[in-house]
C-alpha cells in the first residue's frame, strides 16, 4: 500500500515537471528605466509597453503556463541608481530585465545581471555594451558604429558638407557616437573642423555655440540626448548660427520639438524608422493597442525596440519549453529573422542586433518628419 502511494506521488511530481517547467508561481520580468527624471517620458513609455505586452500574453494563457509579473525599478537615468535597481530586481527573482533607456545605466547594471544569470535587453547603443562577453546581454537597437557609418555617409556623400562640427556630452553613449561619427567622416575624407563636449543638463549652451560659430561650420552634428539637443538647436538660431543641425538618434523624442520650439523646423534627425512609419502588421496592431490603453502614442521608437527584446526572450523560452536563461541565450544567438514589431530580429554572438536600417528625417513646420535619406 505504501509502495503504491509512493509510486502515485512520484508519478504526480513527474507529470507536473514534464518539459522542464512548472506552472506554479509567475514569470517575473523586470523593467529598469528612467521613470522619473529628464528622460521620464522614455522610461514611462518602456514601462507602459512592457505592461501592455504582459497583459496581452497573460490573456492568452501566459508563458508556459505561468502568468507574467512585471516589476519596475526607476533608475532615474543615473548610473548609481541603475546599479541599485539591478541588485533589487535580481533579489526579487526576475528572469529577464527590459532596459535601461541609456547606455550609461544599462552598463552600470550589466555585471549584476550577468553574475545572476538574468537576461538583459536594452536600446543602449554604446559599443562598449557588447565588448565584455556577457552571454546575458542582448541589444534590441543597433550600435553606435552602425549609426556612425550612416551619419558619415549622409553628411559627406549626400549633403556634401565641407565644414563639419561634432558635439556630444560626456556620457558613454553620446561620447562614443560622436567619436565614431568623427572617425567615419574622416574615413570618407570629410572635414571635421570642431569636436567638443558639453555638460548634459547645463541649460545654457551659448558659450560653446559661440565658439562653434567662430569656426564657420556648415553643419553641427549633435550626438547627445533630446533634453540638450532641443535647447542647442534653439540657442543656435537665437545666436545666428545658420549651420544645419543634425541630431543623432537620441534626439528623436517629442520633447526635442517642445524645447526647440519654432527652431525645430529644418533640423535633421538620424534614427531607425519612427513608430508610425513601421510597415509591419505587428507594429500597427501594437500601436493601436497602446493608444487605446494609454490614450497616447509611444514617445519614440525606443519603446518598441525594448518590447521587441522582451518578445524575443519570451519566444526563446517557449521554443525551449524552459525558463532556463542560459538555454534561452543559446537559442537567441542562433535565432534568425524572428518577426519583430520593429522588423526581423537576429542576434550576433556578442549580443548585437544584426542589421541597421537608419533614415534621416527633416522636421517640418508642423512638427512632422519627412524622410530625406535612407
Amino acid at each position: 500500500m505504501k509502495q503504491t502511494a509512493l509510486l502515485s506521488m512520484l508519478l504526480f511530481v513527474f507529470c507536473c515537471c514534464a518539459g522542464g517547467v512548472q506552472a506554479e508561481g509567475t514569470l517575473k520580468i523586470g523593467v529598469q528605466a528612467p521613470i522619473t527624471g529628464k528622460y521620464a517620458n522614455e522610461g514611462q513609455g518602456i514601462d507602459q509597453a512592457v505592461r501592455l505586452l504582459a497583459e496581452q500574453i497573460n490573456a492568452k494563457g501566459g508563458v508556459l503556463g505561468k502568468q507574467i509579473e512585471v516589476i519596475s525599478c526607476d533608475d532615474e537615468g543615473t548610473a548609481m541608481k541603475a546599479a541599485i535597481c539591478a541588485k533589487d530586481l535580481v533579489n526579487r527573482g526576475v528572469k529577464m530585465v527590459i532596459g535601461s533607456y541609456t547606455s550609461t545605466c544599462a552598463e552600470a547594471a550589466q555585471a549584476t545581471y550577468y553574475r545572476a544569470g538574468v537576461l538583459q535587453t536594452t536600446d543602449g547603443t554604446s559599443d562598449s555594451l557588447t565588448e565584455k562577453g556577457y552571454w546575458t546581454f542582448f541589444r534590441n537597437s543597433f550600435p553606435n558604429s552602425a549609426e556612425a557609418e550612416f551619419a558619415a555617409k549622409y553628411l559627406v556623400k549626400e549633403k556634401k558638407y565641407q565644414r563639419i562640427a561634432i558635439l556630444s556630452d560626456f556620457s558613454s553613449y553620446a561620447d562614443g557616437l560622436g567619436s565614431a561619427v568623427e572617425k567615419a567622416v574622416k574615413g570618407l575624407n570629410g572635414n571635421v573642423i570642431y569636436r567638443g563636449k558639453i555638460k548634459s543638463g547645463a541649460q545654457n549652451f551659448t558659450p560653446v555655440i559661440t565658439r562653434i560659430k567662430s569656426k564657420n561650420p556648415d553643419v553641427l552634428f549633435f550626438s547627445g540626448y533630446f533634453s540638450d539637443g532641443g535647447l542647442i538647436r534653439s540657442q543656435m538660431v537665437a545666436l545666428g548660427l545658420t549651420a544645419d543641425f543634425v541630431g543623432g538618434d537620441s534626439n528623436d523624442n517629442p520633447d526635442f520639438l517642445k524645447l526647440a520650439g519654432k527652431s525645430a523646423q529644418g533640423a535633421y534627425i538620424i534614427n531607425v524608422p519612427t513608430p508610425e512609419l513601421l510597415p509591419y502588421d505587428l507594429a500597427k496592431d501594437f500601436l493601436a493597442a497602446y493608444k487605446a490603453k494609454y490614450n497616447m502614442m509611444p514617445p519614440s521608437i525606443w519603446t518598441l525596440l525594448n518590447v521587441d527584446g522582451m518578445r524575443a526572450f519570451i519566444y526563446a523560452m517557449e521554443q525551449n519549453n524552459s525558463f532556463d536563461t542560459r538555454k534561452a541565450a543559446d537559442f537567441l544567438h542562433q535565432m534568425k529573422d524572428y518577426p519583430g514589431i520593429t522588423g526581423p530580429i537576429s542576434f550576433a554572438e556578442d549580443g548585437n542586433r544584426i542589421g541597421s536600417g537608419y533614415m534621416a528625417y527633416r522636421i517640418e513646420a508642423d512638427g512632422s518628419y519627412k524622410i530625406v535619406f535612407k
